[in-house]
């Protein structure tokens, strides 16, 4: 019988690293915190998906930013606690079940969110200098376009890049899972920006006419 490489004792943590990741991500705080404050399940408006923006978009400014941060949490905390107590494949392992969980999770029937925040929680905890030109190329496609979902996506495709260039080559591989797990969960946000009615995104209320 051929041994996997590493054996039981090798794969174990990681499988473990992986569950507590996927556990982690799957907590849908947008729909959590949209109850405990009476406030509109995200899931009902907009493109009904359970992330920050959408959030935004029941009017909940201070819902919206909480929901923002614990999702990037959920990605970061499984993340970093593996890489402290056991390494960099744990903390492989585990960034990758953050997103799955948070694009599938369990309480949902497997049907979540886009992954984008709490991706960037994985990047952050992984290789933070990343962030710096997937940032500046999320907020350029934003300010020109006024679509979040445009931005995101630009922004994933643009970090397995900057990790590969950085010398972060087995991150870089993580990303490109990550990234194409994230156009996925936006192949409905890519079919509305085709047809020219994928809604638009602004942190000011307009003016009115």
């Amino acid at each position: 019988m051929v041994r996997p490489v590493g054996g039981f004792v090798y794969w174990l943590p990681i499988l473990l690293a992986f569950l507590a990741g996927y556990l982690s991500g799957s907590v849908p705080w947008g729909v959590v915190l949209a109850r405990l404050a009476g406030a509109t399940d995200p899931r009902a408006v907009g493109s009904g998906n359970i992330g920050a923006t959408n959030v935004l978009r029941t009017g909940r400014r201070g819902l919206a930013a909480a929901t923002l941060l614990l999702d990037l949490l959920k990605g970061f905390l499984p993340v970093w606690a593996a890489w402290t107590w056991t390494g960099p494949d744990t903390a492989l392992a585990a960034g990758a079940g953050a997103v799955i969980g948070h694009c599938f999770p369990i309480w949902l029937r497997f049907r979540g969110g886009k992954g984008v925040a709490t991706a960037t929680g994985v990047v952050l905890a992984l290789t933070p200098v990343v962030l710096l030109p997937a940032s500046a190329i999320f907020a350029l496609a934003f300010a020109l376009t006024r679509y979040v979902s445009l931005g995101s996506m630009s922004a994933a495709l643009a970090v397995p890049l900057a990790a590969y260039l950085w010398g972060h080559v087995q991150a870089a591989e993580l990303y490109l899972f990550v990234a194409l797990l994230v156009l996925f969960q936006h192949r409905a946000n890519i079919a509305r920006l085709l047809q020219g009615r994928e809604p638009k995104t602004f942190l000011r209320r307009k003016a009115e006419p």
